[in-house]
This record gives structure tokens, sequence and C-alpha cells, in this order.
């Protein structure tokens, strides 16, 4: 089974807890770089750290949430080899797994409920990357010259 990794801030916290639960329940090993509590912090504190992990290939996958999805998106994203794709739609999580081989789901908790993180986050872990075409695309992503 998948090691995902989770992240959030204190906006986060809820959305974060209740599908490290669904995940957990399904079989899934689950690492959580925190945030613990709903208390006021700051989401690179635990992004970093998330991303980190992924460019290590210590989990296979991360999920990151704060409450717009921006901050934590800006933030894995200062990470080579990490493709943080923020998603607040199925389709989205689908294209940006197919196309982008995103290795980071960011979520915003303060647009998106229980039931719409659900779909989002099963059809991205079950969305395979097409290769072809999208391979030397994504490769440019990396060469900043």
């Amino acid at each position: 089974m998948k090691k995902i990794g989770f992240a959030s801030d204190h906006a986060g916290y809820e959305l974060k807890e209740f599908l490290v639960g669904y995940l957990d329940a399904l079989g899934y090993d689950i690492y959580d770089f925190g945030c613990d509590s709903p208390e006021r912090c700051d989401y690179p504190d635990f992004a970093h750290p998330l991303a980190n992990a992924v460019v290590a290939k210590e989990i296979d996958m991360g999920i990151a949430i704060c409450g717009s999805g921006i901050g934590m998106s800006m933030a894995v994203n200062r990470h080579a080899g990490v493709r943080g794709s923020l998603c607040w739609d199925v389709e989205l999580a689908e294209l940006t797994r197919q196309h982008n081989d995103s290795n980071v789901l960011v979520l915003p908790a303060r647009f998106i409920d229980n039931t719409k993180a659900v779909q989002i986050v099963d059809k991205y872990l079950a969305t395979a990357f097409e290769g072809g075409r999208h391979v030397e695309r994504i490769a440019k992503i990396e060469d900043s010259d």
C-alpha cells in the first residue's frame, strides 16, 4: 500500500484529521507531519518536512492542506522534485496526475467539504501518470536556465 504523508496548518487541521482517518481505514501507510492542533501555526513549518520526505522518497505522495491551498502550494513547490497541485475539483486531481505526475495534492480546506475532499483524494490516488509527451514537459519544470 502507498505511503501517504500529510501536512496542514491550523485552517486545514480538521480536514487533515478527517482524511488521515479515512485513508488509514483504507490501509494506507500514513505519515503525519503536523500540525497537531487547530491552534494558529505557520504552514511552511509543516510543508517543508512533507516536501523533503517526498524528495527523499520516504513517502510515495503527499497531501498538504491549508485554508486556501495557495500557501501550501508555494511552500511545497520550492523543493526540486516536488510537483504540488492545488485541486478543488475531481477533474483537476485526475488531470494533474495524468499530465503532471503530481506527487503532492494540495487542498483548500475553506473551499471544499469532507465529501468533496474524499472524491478528490480518491481520484488523485487512483489515477496513474500517462507518461508519453508529458515526460519531456515535466523535465522542463526543473530546467530554469
